[in-house]
């Protein structure tokens, strides 16, 4: 089975004792976590780069470059949803909990959904 790389923005210094970023194109690092086998094979910290005007790209650009196929976000825009999807990343949805640990073994247990087109944020809503 191949390796499976999933991206968590997060805060700080990231990394699986780490905490969550709530807006991931503001995010400090992204947490990659790679799983082979439903079992954690390694995990790396990537700077996420400075958010321009018309950014939304930049985070779903980044991460295509490093190889991510999935993406856990407590929330995210219709522009950045839709660019993921075109470079074959899946994003999935975890509102929840600020720790990075519980989500990961939440997503290896199958518990985390994809997120959807009614799941987006947008302006004024409750996210």
């Amino acid at each position: 089975m191949a390796i499976l790389r999933v991206a968590i923005p997060s805060l700080g210094d990231g990394g699986l004792d780490g905490k969550r970023a709530g807006h991931f194109g503001h995010c400090d690092v992204f947490t990659f976590i790679d799983l082979e086998d439903g079992e954690i094979k390694e995990i790396t910290t990537l700077q996420n780069k400075e958010h321009v005007q018309g950014g939304c790209m930049v985070p779903v650009n980044l991460l295509a470059e490093n190889k991510v196929n999935a993406l856990v976000v407590g929330g995210i825009g219709m522009r950045p949803l839709m660019g993921f999807r075109s470079v074959g990343i899946d994003v999935y949805h975890d509102a929840v909990r600020a720790d990075i640990r519980p989500v990961v073994e939440d997503f290896i247990a199958g518990k985390l959904p994809m997120i959807t087109d009614n799941d987006v944020c947008g302006g004024g809503s409750a996210h």
